[in-house]
């Protein structure tokens, strides 16, 4: 694909489907369980596999290896961080899925990491 409009597009289909695979077919009871835990390997293994995922993304797009290695930082650091602290509310909060507040907080967690691939998305297309 030479149009960086439909590289772009292409790049947030990619990125859509490799959280969907990521944050849910992948996800284990291992990963649940302690990402809430500030360095557990659980959380470093979630934020791995989504990174594989992106570099993968990246890579079909033809995206420049520095970029690559700076768009896995941003995102690996807003990822790890984003699932931690929604872990860590729910947590402190009592939440579980059958209250609204768990919906509500899980439904902001996952519009955080699709604004997360907006935005690089949108510095792929800058930079492309």
């Amino acid at each position: 694909m030479t149009d960086p409009a439909l590289s772009t597009l292409f790049l947030m289909i990619l990125l859509t489907v490799k959280h969907l695979v990521a944050d849910f077919a992948l996800q284990s009871r291992y990963i649940l369980d302690n990402r809430r835990v500030y360095g557990h390997p659980a959380g470093i293994l979630h934020v791995g596999i989504h990174l594989a995922g992106t570099l993968i993304a990246l890579v079909l797009v033809g995206t420049p290896p520095a970029l690559v290695a700076a768009m896995l930082a941003v995102e690996g650091l807003l990822h790890y961080h984003l699932d931690w602290a929604k872990d860590n509310l729910v947590l402190k909060l009592g939440l579980t899925y059958e209250r609204r507040g768990y919906w509500i907080l899980l439904g902001a967690d996952q519009m955080c990491h699709h604004l997360t691939y907006i935005g690089l998305a949108a510095w792929w297309y800058l930079a492309a």
